[in-house]
């Protein structure tokens, strides 16, 4: 549950209140990791206090109204702890809309087909990775030039698994010369159409 720990480490380093909550975590992380929705905050906030990780108490306000402020309890301590203590690792499995594509592509048998997967895909992580090169400007805080730099290591590996896919993939296929010219994909006539034959 690496967002629960993550709010959970938040509130251990002060007590808080949800909507200050989302500001310091936001800006903890910077743009890289995305926004926290405020409802899926509360939720966090409701299991972490389910599991007896916080506490919260009412905290009346003059004008506005009450809020919840909430404090990390001993065995939230001990979690956190824990967390810190232990390594990072992925999830089971590999889940990509990428690795799906390229499966659906190959089922094809058509080796336009699966270029084109591959070459929108490259094209799209070179966009991604300019994007993040403007986003690294002198005033980028340390966990946020740290998470571009992590976004930029992730992406340069999803290039080089494009690679692999092109020297692994794309030689085992070849466009059958009939669903080619059904689909308009065969390369000697798109040559002929551009040169006006």
């Amino acid at each position: 549950m690496p967002l629960h720990h993550a709010v959970l480490a938040l509130i251990a380093d002060s007590p808080t209140h949800g909507y200050e909550l989302r500001s310091r975590f936001e800006e903890a992380v910077g743009d890289q990791w995305g926004g926290l929705n405020i409802g899926h905050l509360y939720q966090v906030l409701d299991r972490l206090s389910r599991d007896g990780l916080i506490e919260s108490e009412r905290e009346p306000q003059p004008i506005k109204p009450d809020r919840v402020v909430h404090h990390v309890t001993e065995a939230g301590r001990r979690e956190l702890d824990e967390w810190l203590a232990e390594p990072s690792s992925r999830l089971r499995g590999y889940r990509d809309d990428f690795f799906l594509k390229m499966m659906a592509a190959t089922r094809t048998g058509d080796r336009d087909v699966l270029d084109g997967v591959l070459n929108r895909q490259r094209s799209h992580l070179m966009r991604e990775l300019r994007a993040l090169a403007d986003a690294r400007t002198p005033d980028t805080a340390t966990v946020d030039d740290l998470l571009i730099t992590a976004a930029e290591l992730h992406i340069r590996a999803d290039l080089g698994v494009v690679d692999a896919a092109e020297q692994r993939l794309a030689g085992t296929l070849t466009t059958p010369p009939r669903a080619a010219a059904r689909s308009g994909r065969n390369p000697a006539r798109r040559r002929a159409r551009a040169a006006g034959e």
